[in-house]
């Protein structure tokens, strides 16, 4: 059953994963906080240093607005670490930020299996775009169940290049057959809504990432509170 919005039917939703999928703090918060003490051999002033560096307050365990790593990609990230592990090769720091991002604990937004079996059940295809690494990102998927709900998951290292370019979601839209304006992008940040505007998709923004109401706005038709308020949303915007 296709859902009509504005006059033009929704025939796909594509998620961001952290932040709108799952809770970013809770998820990558720990992530950092494990990755730091391992890369540094427990050293905390370096730890301190290089955790400053990509926005994360290691004593409080919290990210600061504007940290890399609420929307960049790990190679983004490992440029920003690379002159704190001299020791390391960049390749060698990227796959160890990956290893480490694989094994992040993760806490999901809402119940996920029963909101995409719902949104299955509406006929919708439904993918997943984020600026994570696709290995981690099917890990994350597959650790809470839900990788099979998905026709389509892709990283920032999938070919597609990462957002808030739209290569990840024009994919999404070859790979099923949808045109963009059939489809819906989900997510916490303004990098997922910028991609979401550059391929022309309607976008949700919702408040489970770092990113207040007044930062998402601009750029997204509606901003909910999580993406357990899509079904309600579909069904009040659906033109009779």
């Amino acid at each position: 059953m296709d859902v009509t919005l504005s006059g033009s039917s929704v025939r796909g939703i594509i998620f961001d994963k952290d932040g709108t999928l799952f809770d970013f703090s809770t998820t990558w918060e720990a992530w950092a906080a494990a990755f730091l003490r391992r890369a540094t051999g427990g050293n905390d002033a370096l730890a301190q240093r290089a955790g400053a560096a990509i926005g994360f307050d290691l004593t409080g365990a919290r990210f600061l607005p504007g940290s890399i790593v609420i929307a960049g990609t790990p190679t983004e990230i490992a440029v920003e670490l690379s002159t704190h592990f001299p020791e390391l090769s960049f390749d060698a720091l990227v796959a160890l930020l990956n290893e480490e991002a694989a094994r992040a604990p993760q806490a999901e937004a809402v119940a996920l299996k029963p909101l995409l079996t719902g949104l299955r059940a509406r006929g919708l295809a439904l993918g997943v775009a984020t600026n994570d690494a696709e290995a981690p990102a099917r890990a994350h998927l597959q650790s809470a169940g839900v990788d099979g709900f998905f026709d389509f998951i892709a990283g920032s290292d999938s070919g597609f290049g990462g957002k808030p370019a739209p290569g990840q979601l024009l994919g999404f839209c070859a790979d099923t057959g949808l045109d963009a304006a059939s489809v819906v992008m989900v997510g916490d940040s303004t990098h997922d809504l910028h991609a979401g505007r550059a391929a022309r998709m309607r976008t949700v923004g919702v408040l489970t990432g770092m990113a207040p109401f007044e930062e998402l706005a601009p750029y997204a038709d509606i901003v909910l509170p999580d993406i357990g308020a899509l079904p309600d949303w579909l069904d009040q915007t659906t033109m009779t």
